[in-house]
């Protein structure tokens, strides 16, 4: 006797019953690099600039809901030390509503900074030192919530390459500086990614939102 698809049968007394076989994959925690970039493709100014950004009160709605995705932060040394100068004390030197509400979030949640020279970073905040690669790739294996990649482009490469990140949001602003880093610094090979989501805040700023190409919907 065939039990419907997707089950199997299994002997049980003198009749048949279906015995239902489920497999459930485990959930992976997603790596996401959220980077701000100009129209001119830099993610900073030609002198290390990053007063350029708006943050409409869309694209902070929008920033509040993916906070709520995540549960680490995760930062180079570069983003995190321009970052740890200012989010510790944002109310005192800001008096922008979307500063002001993410500047809590920023002190409580848990970080991580990838680092060759830090040996301690504060405000809850892990610095890891060797073996990044491998020990992301751990963390993302683990229990959690997702993973926010903040900023940067050189320390983005090293895990692109690694093939560690599984999404990029890339906010871009009408704003051309010439000059600067670029958003994808070292892109040594050729990247193809898949587009997902592309979205208008605030009538000034796009999101992009990509994955690899070589990456399930």
């Amino acid at each position: 006797m065939k039990g419907p698809p997707g089950t199997t049968t299994s002997r049980a007394g003198p009749s048949w019953r279906p015995c239902v076989v489920r497999t459930y994959a485990a959930a992976i925690r997603k790596l996401i690099h959220l980077v701000h970039t100009r129209l001119d493709g830099f993610i900073d100014g030609p002198d290390g600039e990053f007063d350029w950004p708006s943050i409409g009160p869309e694209l902070s709605a929008y920033g509040r809901a993916l906070n709520d995705r995540v549960d680490t932060f995760l930062y180079g040394r570069v983003v995190w030390e321009m970052l740890a100068g200012f989010w510790p004390q944002a109310e005192s030197l800001s008096d922008d509503p979307h500063d002001l509400a993410f500047a809590p979030v920023w002190r409580s949640m848990p970080k991580l900074v990838a680092s060759r020279t830090l040996t301690e970073a504060g405000w809850g905040t892990q610095v890891i030192r060797d073996d990044v690669t491998g020990q992301l790739a751990s963390l993302k294996a683990g229990p959690g919530k997702d993973i926010l990649l903040h900023g940067g482009s050189n320390f983005a490469g090293v895990l692109t390459r690694a093939g560690l990140i599984d999404e990029y949001q890339v906010v871009v602003h009408p704003v051309v500086l010439g000059g600067g880093r670029p958003l994808f610094a070292r892109a040594e090979d050729r990247i193809a990614l898949t587009l997902l989501e592309s979205r208008t805040f605030d009538h000034r700023t796009v999101l992009l939102r990509y994955q690899p190409a070589d990456r399930r919907l």
